[in-house]
């Protein structure tokens, strides 16, 4: 009998991070896109099958940090179980279907994060205060840093002694230089990493050699290789049609948020298994992440396209050149979380960068209030998550005994 119920426990477990895996792939994934669509430089179809795939292929191969992270990095002294994995997942899908039906908007970085701390918590664990010290800082940042650098990129955007032939290409080679440098589990690292960069594993080939500084200039002669690649491809196509090239930048710069979108939100959906699915069940971790792309992807051919046609009218109005300015912090911020293992959200990201890049217009149409009931709704839905995974894995521990 307790074999069935634990066998009970992790199908519904993970069905569980499957329908949240496809929430997050309907919802988180779609932004990236929306500004490419406004402006007409792709179709909505197109555009959802792209998401899917791409954020399903930055699930498998950047996944595993932050969903280590939600695992076991927010609790210290003991392993989250099926039942305290089933109960976060409950209660973090509870928060983003309600942020879904209401139009509230709800981070799923913060709802997970405060479920699996609230349940951790209940299984009798210690507050693992330095994770959150890492995590409080970087979101603390994210606000200034993303709304700063779009600020920056739409300022120098709408400068008239920098013509588009040459500041659009500038921040393709900056986007193709963070490119170089992007950690994939694809990629072997020298160092004995799991995984690794193409500029790192430049670097550590050119180490082998024994020479003095090889291994730095080989780093540095990739990003600078690849960062200049990008600046002659988007230079070259904004010389024969500056919209044509735009747009073009705009697709490209789309389909590397989306996949680091997917890295980024995987762990929210898969992290509350990694206990179950490593320990109890001895599955490799891309097991784990297998199941949450599967989700992500299904959600994103399933559920993006409506999500997409909505969002696509409000960055229409926003205007390419600031969602460009919104989505460049977005990609290195969501590349910097990754690397660092910290659960982010992207609605933080983008709406901070959206800010950033229309006080740089002077618009006049950003809302203290609406900014204020934002942030006070994210507050709330990680301190009430907190509380209500806490209870309902008392409820279910209590129910099953």
């Amino acid at each position: 009998m307790a074999e069935l119920v634990f066998w009970g426990l992790v199908a519904f477990a993970t069905l569980t991070g499957l329908v949240t895996a496809w929430t997050l792939g309907a919802n988180s994934n779609s932004p990236p896109f929306a500004p490419a669509i406004g402006a007409n430089a792709i179709s909505t179809m197109r555009a959802a099958f792209l998401i899917g795939i791409l954020a399903a292929l930055g699930a498998l191969t950047q996944g595993g940090s932050i969903s280590e992270t939600v695992g076991a990095g927010l609790i210290d002294g003991v392993a989250i179980t099926s039942l305290a994995a089933t109960a976060g997942l409950l209660t973090a899908t509870a928060f983003m279907a309600f942020g879904i039906y209401s139009g509230y908007p709800v981070p799923a970085a913060f709802a997970t994060t405060g479920a699996m701390v609230g349940v951790g918590l209940s299984l009798g664990g210690a507050p693992a205060y330095g994770t959150y010290q890492r995590i409080a800082v970087f979101w603390a940042l994210v606000p200034p840093v993303s709304g700063g650098l779009a600020y920056l990129t739409a300022t120098i955007l709408r400068r008239d002694d920098i013509p588009e032939t040459v500041g659009v290409p500038l921040l393709a080679a900056l986007v193709g230089g963070i490119v170089a440098n992007v950690q994939l589990s694809i990629i072997p690292s020298p160092t004995g990493q799991p995984q690794g960069s193409v500029a790192g594993y430049a670097g550590g080939m050119a180490a082998r050699t024994g020479v003095s500084g090889a291994e730095l200039a080989a780093t540095v002669l990739a990003t600078v290789l690849l960062a200049a690649v990008s600046f002659q491809y988007i230079r070259r196509a904004t010389q024969q049609s500056v919209d044509r090239g735009v747009k073009v930048f705009l697709v490209v710069l789309g389909s590397l948020v989306a996949f680091s979108s997917g890295g980024s939100q995987v762990g929210l959906a898969t992290g509350p298994l990694e206990n179950l699915y490593r320990a109890e069940l001895g599955l490799p971790g891309i097991a784990l992440l297998a199941i949450g792309a599967v989700g992500i992807l299904g959600g994103a051919w399933m559920g993006a396209p409506r999500l997409l046609q909505a969002t696509s009218r409000e960055y229409a109005q926003l205007g390419v050149r600031r969602s460009i300015a919104a989505l460049v912090p977005g990609f290195a911020i969501a590349q910097a979380a990754i690397a660092l293992g910290i659960p982010i959200s992207f609605n933080n990201i983008i709406i901070s960068g959206v800010i950033g890049g229309g006080l740089a217009g002077g618009s006049a149409g950003v809302s203290r209030r609406k900014i204020g009931v934002t942030l006070t709704f994210w507050i709330l839905t990680l301190v009430t998550s907190v509380g209500i995974g806490f209870g309902l894995y008392r409820v279910l521990a209590a129910v099953l005994g």
